[in-house]
């Protein structure tokens, strides 16, 4: 594509309205970093009284498309409003109920005397669509139930990358941007005492990293950005032999080890997601009446109730948009004052450090696939040893791999996708050549216009739907953000 003044204007137009990426860095880590307890004042959930517990999140996502009137980015959202005749657009008023309507079902259900449980896991593609569509109605529903303190003890949101990058295709020095951008955004919409709130992070397609590079880089910008705990899905975890979890184990906490190419190693609080269709179990509630069959475990000596958690597309399908809302509401009814009852993520974690359970108690894991990389590296670790070791297995191993493990575990983001990938990586290279020695120079650089519009299309590109739907409309959309930022830059 070749650019001219006309089009060059066009783009710089089609950029200026864009949601608050970048800027408070410095601001948004203090309040983020806070270590005040958020649930644990508030729960009505004693441990000692409780057998077993469930926890369900719901994840929400329309992708950012170069489909406007003019070629204006747009939420994927409005594209199937404004073409309701091709393929399942005509569910867009469905999705868009779906958005807001925990809005409803919460305060109805604690009006009633019901103690409900949610985690709300949005992107920020889908938040920032909202705002260009106008739906206040949809966030001012959110925001009912993230700041009215009525509703704080129900409700739990996770953090997540703005843009829906799947992190172990994802340029590394870009995860940590993904993370502070979704901050800033949620924090411009719902307020700091909101932002504070969030300590769990929920991966876009529960990829987990098992690059041991990858891996670290990502819980350590994880850490450094608040976070206390992360949701994986359960088979791309392994023990440190390299056997899969114990079958309790993936009940209850875990703690994630990373080691990098240099031997660092850190870690962090993970809860495990069951396998499982995930949209069916959690439309009918599956996690409850699986956890009415646990009971409690010892952990260090502690007996604590286990949790089985899940998470689902928010929308996705018939059933999260016909039996989710048919079965949600009615279980909390059901199960007033029983020994099995919902809870959150960080209000889990609160209750089992206050019952004397630490992070230091909790079973030790990794990645998937990173035993066979330690056990050919050896004691001597290297950044040379670690790449031929996984030069050796990726040639001589079929089971090995290091696009890491999601909750699509058939479908390679990488695999095909070259043409997507490549330009991705160039953007995101062009994009720390301009900018990172110019922000050590001045952190001020985040707040500039420049800064803001260029960041915006390197985050863009990595969307997983890019590489999700095949080639065709989707791989051109990337090519064409790649231009623009290509223009930008």
């Amino acid at each position: 594509m070749i650019m001219n003044s006309t089009t060059s204007s066009l783009f710089r137009q089609i950029t200026m309205d864009i949601p608050p990426l970048s800027g408070k860095e410095k601001e948004i880590e203090k309040i983020v970093n806070d270590q005040e307890t958020v649930f644990l004042n508030k729960t009505d959930i004693n441990l000692e009284e409780k057998k077993a517990l469930f926890a369900c999140a719901l994840h929400m996502h329309q992708p950012t498309i170069p489909a406007g009137y003019k070629g204006e980015l747009i939420c994927n959202l409005q594209q199937m409003f404004e073409h309701q005749g091709e393929g399942d657009n005509h569910n867009a008023s469905v999705f868009a109920w779906c958005y807001s309507r925990m809005g409803d079902f919460i305060p109805e259900l604690v009006a009633n005397g019901c103690s409900p449980r949610i985690m709300l896991d949005y992107s920020g593609n889908l938040l920032w669509g909202l705002q260009q569509m106008g739906r206040e109605d949809i966030l001012n529903n959110l925001r009912k139930i993230t700041v009215d303190p009525t509703y704080q003890p129900y409700v739990e949101w996770l953090g997540t990358m703005w843009s829906h990058g799947v992190i172990p295709s994802t340029p590394i020095p870009d995860i940590k941007l993904h993370i502070q951008a979704w901050q800033h955004h949620f924090m411009a919409i719902f307020g700091e005492d909101a932002l504070r709130r969030v300590k769990g992070f929920s991966p876009p397609e529960m990829h987990l990293p098992n690059h041991p590079d990858t891996l670290y880089e990502y819980i350590k910008a994880l850490k450094e950005c608040g976070y206390r705990w992360l949701l994986v899905q359960e088979h791309s975890l392994e023990r440190l032999d390299g056997q899969g979890l114990h079958h309790d184990d993936k009940y209850i906490p875990n703690r994630l080890m990373a080691k990098n190419s240099r031997g660092e190693v850190i870690s962090i609080t993970a809860l495990i997601k069951t396998q499982g269709s995930d949209t069916k179990l959690v439309a009918q509630m599956q996690p409850y009446h699986e956890a009415k069959t646990k009971d409690k475990l010892s952990v260090n000596g502690v007996m604590i109730p286990p949790c089985v958690t899940q998470i689902a597309d928010g929308e996705n399908g018939g059933v999260m948009m016909n039996e989710f809302p048919r079965d949600f509401p009615p279980l909390w009814y059901d199960i007033k004052n029983s020994d099995v009852v919902g809870v959150n993520g960080t209000e889990y974690l609160e209750l089992l450090e206050a019952s004397g359970v630490s992070e230091d108690d909790f079973p030790v894991c990794q990645a998937v696939g990173q035993h066979k990389i330690w056990q050919r590296v050896g004691d001597n670790i290297t950044p040379e040893g670690v790449q031929g070791a996984i030069a050796f297995l990726t040639e001589n191993d079929h089971q090995f791999h290091t696009e890491g493990a999601s909750w699509t575990n058939d479908l390679s983001w990488v695999k095909g996708y070259e043409n997507v990938l490549q330009p991705m990586n160039q953007l995101s290279a062009l994009f720390h050549q301009k900018y990172d020695v110019l922000i050590e120079e001045s952190p001020e650089i985040t707040k500039r216009q420049d800064y803001q519009e260029a960041l915006l299309y390197n985050l863009l590109l990595q969307t997983s739907c890019f590489r999700y739907w095949g080639q065709g409309t989707w791989t051109d959309y990337a090519k064409q953000l790649y231009q623009r930022g290509l223009e930008i830059l």
